[in-house]
């Protein structure tokens, strides 16, 4: 075999030119011209050298053969294109090669005495498999499509590793077979193709050394550094390398790009929320250049006015060519100064963008000028696109991993608040990648503005209750029919025992319904008479059928026995579905005067808590004016909850009111996430006052009366000082002007609670008939009247 590069194979190489030969042959033969005398002086030529036909053994004999060679392939190999084209003559998968192109010639004085031509990632299986595919497409007709792409890495004079993709042209390749050659049936071919990792099956059915590869392949490079570099690009920031291991291969790529050898990345993340650029990675850490020495930085007090707008707002790249220069005509650049500080001398920002959305700065750094331009900086449009997926996935990971820090040791958080969950599990992250111990800590925002309200359903617990007694009632009174007509029957014995029992539950009902009512008689009728109605063989046919539609009234979900309590939840559940839909989604309209945190609960009626402040919004400007907005927004929307139960009162299975309330506390307070409860809470000995307030108000009466202060169709709101009821009053006559509160205004005290007292109140109707009941009403035409007046004051 000639030159084996691997210790077997299914072929025996016999490096030969026959065909070119033979079709020098046919020229010469045919009419005499140009091309005749040409072919013939090519033959003349040849003929001392039987080996180029019959095949060439030794190394030598190509090397002493060369210059002939060379003639007899002029017309494949044609000079004009020598300076350009990338090939040679090989053995497909073979280290034989020679016979290059000047450029090939000029490739391999570059890369150094040193270089051997290996097939990247390419091994014996891998080989041996391909040279039997060959045979099976020539020979045997299969179609197998073997050919994964193949590269050289092959270093330049500058030291950057240039990747070309390996083409063969196997026209001048004949394969015949020997002795030694297994002829093969469909279902050997079938069986090799569906074992491509058996190599000792592959080597049974192409015994080593078995057939004869006769002739030659061209062999012809394209450069592929960049498009490699793509692919390489992927598996570095997929892969699970040590931090340098990754920097170092990603500059490799980048300076095959760019061609510069000794190119430097970096990339820094940016936070949206806070306007901050931060070094967070992207799957394995990569040197942040903008971010030397720090973790984070504000984005306007790093970048000047129009740098900021171009590169953060407009999302388009910087390309500084000579920073020298720059920074000596711009001295009050502080992003320049840093990067001089690190020897850099001409950079690229170019933002990663997914979706709109910023996602980091990548940056290219080079220690000389002009290295890197606006020009060349056009080059990154080849591997953005997938630099930016595979970041938008890093970055995807990490919000993940936040979001499970939060899920862990907070709770699922309103959007307002959440910024400060997620720098502090973000500070966790941080600290758990570096080794270092770090606890969670408990969140607190100071000096908020609080809100509460709360829409009630009114006799909501006298409902219940006489919805379970009506049905207990029917219940018992059935069932006392059946033990009479069975008693009649002489089916039971103590049936007037049971009777007498059953009538003393019915005493009870009338008199009404206590804590564990419900269910002793519950309990009384499953475990002791049903039995009996089911056990007992002797009853009749008629009572019999009783029996079973009793048990049929006896379901939760379609039977009599639980109408009236069906239709209590149904009503609560339609009132709430309906006041909970409302606020919800009159909220997402709110957040966008300034970001508050709200949350709400879910009772007989629906509860919410509101909170505002510069602490809650530290990058936005908080004023008085946006308190006073959002007053008015909870003022508005428990007038259209109010309207709304209204109108749904008339479809509802049982036509129940609300009552409505508001409590004023225009004093800042501090609230903190408990870690133990996982919820806000007023935070403070000093701030535990609106706590209870807000606790004990609701049942209250007005001071010297039996009167609960809410009332149907009215809402209450609470107040302990003058200027709290002058802002208040200014809020209803705007909704008065608008035609949807009533014109009467009550004024009246609260009876002393426990712990608290000095409170008032004002209570003011809903107009039903009004434009916000009828589902037209402009809220934003309100926030203008209301703005508008606060300019004429």
């Amino acid at each position: 075999m000639l030159f084996p590069q691997f210790s077997e194979n299914p072929f025996q190489i016999k490096l030969s030119f026959h065909k070119i030969i033979e079709r020098l042959e046919e020229i010469a033969a045919g009419e005499p011209g140009i091309n005749t005398k040409k072919a013939a002086e090519i033959l003349t030529e040849v003929a001392p050298f039987p080996e180029l036909r019959d095949g060439i053994e030794s190394i030598s004999q190509i090397a002493d053969n060369e210059l002939v060679i060379a003639h007899l392939l002029q017309d494949l190999f044609p000079e004009i294109l020598s300076k350009n084209e990338i090939k040679a003559v090989s053995i497909p998968y073979l280290g034989l090669i020679f016979n290059y192109t000047e450029r090939f010639k000029d490739i391999i004085k570059a890369a150094g005495t040193n270089f051997d031509f290996n097939i990247r990632d390419f091994d014996e299986h891998q080989f041996y498999v391909m040279s039997c595919c060959i045979i099976l497409n020539q020979f045997y007709g299969t179609h197998l499509d073997f050919g994964k792409p193949l590269f050289y890495d092959i270093p330049a004079a500058d030291g950057i590793i240039k990747h070309y993709r390996i083409l063969y042209n196997a026209d001048f390749l004949e394969i015949i077979p020997t002795e030694k050659s297994s002829m093969l049936t469909k279902e050997d071919i079938d069986l090799l193709m569906d074992n491509y990792d058996d190599l000792d099956l592959w080597k049974e059915k192409f015994p080593p050394n078995s057939w004869i590869l006769k002739g030659f392949g061209i062999m012809t490079l394209f450069d592929a550094t960049v498009e490699n570099a793509v692919s390489s690009l992927k598996s570095n920031l997929l892969g699970n390398k040590s931090t340098s291991e990754v920097q170092e291969n990603l500059e490799t790529i980048f300076r095959s790009i760019f061609k510069i050898p000794d190119l430097h990345i970096g990339f820094t993340a940016f936070d949206k929320e806070n306007d901050k650029f931060v070094n967070t990675s992207i799957g394995q850490k990569i040197k942040s250049y903008m971010l030397e020495g720090k973790t984070e930085a504000d984005c306007q007090q790093m970048l000047r006015a129009d740098t900021y707008q171009n590169l953060i707002k407009k999302q388009t790249p910087l390309a500084i060519t000579d920073l020298p220069e720059f920074v000596s005509a711009n001295p009050e650049s502080k992003l320049s100064r840093h990067f001089s500080a690190q020897d850099v001398q001409s950079f690229i920002l170019a933002p990663i963008v997914k979706n709109g959305a910023l996602l980091g700065i990548l940056e290219l750094v080079s220690k000389r000028t002009r290295d890197l331009n606006s020009v060349n900086a056009k080059k990154l449009e080849i591997v953005m696109p997938f630099l930016v997926d595979t970041i938008y996935r890093k970055v995807t990971e990490l919000q993940n991993q936040i979001e499970a820090v939060i899920q862990q040791n907070y709770t699922t958080l309103h959007p307002s608040v959440n910024w400060k969950f997620r720098d502090e599990a973000l500070k966790y992250i941080r600290n758990k990648e570096a080794g270092k111990p770090y606890h969670p800590k408990e969140i607190a925002f100071q000096d908020v503005y609080p809100l509460y309200g709360q829409i009630d359903i009114k006799n909501s617990s006298i409902t219940r209750n006489l919805s379970v007694a009506n049905d207990l009632i029917s219940q018992l009174q059935q069932v006392i029919l059946l033990l009479e007509q069975m008693h009649q029957e002489d089916c039971i014995v103590d049936a007037a025992e049971k009777v007498i029992e059953l009538k003393e539950f019915l005493n009870d009902l009338d008199a009404g319904l206590k804590a564990d009512t419900e269910h002793f008689i519950q309990n009384y009728i499953e475990t002791t008479i049903h039995p009996i109605l089911t056990n007992n063989k002797k009853v009749s046919k008629k009572i019999s059928d009783q029996i079973d539609e009793y048990f049929k009234r006896t379901d939760k979900l379609t039977g009599d026995f639980y109408a009236n309590r069906r239709n209590y939840e149904t009503t609560l559940t339609l009132i709430n579905e309906k006041l909970i839909s409302i606020i919800d989604s009159r909220q997402t309209e709110a957040q966008v005067y300034f970001p508050h945190y709200y949350e709400r609960f879910k009772t007989d009626g629906v509860e919410h808590n509101l909170y505002i402040g510069k602490s809650i919004s530290p990058t936005q400007a908080f004023e008085p004016a946006h308190l006073e907005h959002l007053r008015l927004w909870q003022l508005l929307v428990l007038c259209e909850m109010e309207a709304e139960q209204y109108r749904l009162k008339k479809d509802l299975p049982i036509q129940l009111g609300v009552t409505s309330l508001i409590l004023i506390f225009s004093t800042p307070i501090a609230i903190r996430f408990r870690m133990d409860e996982k919820h806000f809470d007023i935070d403070g000995a000093y701030n535990i006052r609106y706590e209870v307030i807000k606790k004990r108000i609701d049942k209250a009466f007005i001071k010297g009366t039996k009167e609960r202060i809410t009332k149907q169709n009215r809402i209450t709101i609470i107040f302990s000082k003058p200027e709290e009821e002058t802002e208040y009053m200014k809020l209803i006559n705007l909704l008065q002007d608008r035609g949807i509160l009533g014109s009467k205004i009550e004024e009246f005290e609260l009876e002393d609670l426990q712990g608290v007292s000095g409170l008032k109140a004002l209570r003011v109707s809903v107009i039903h008939n009004s434009k916000i009941s009828a589902g037209i009403f402009d809220y934003e035409e309100t926030y203008k009247q209301l703005n508008a007046a606060a300019v004429e004051n």
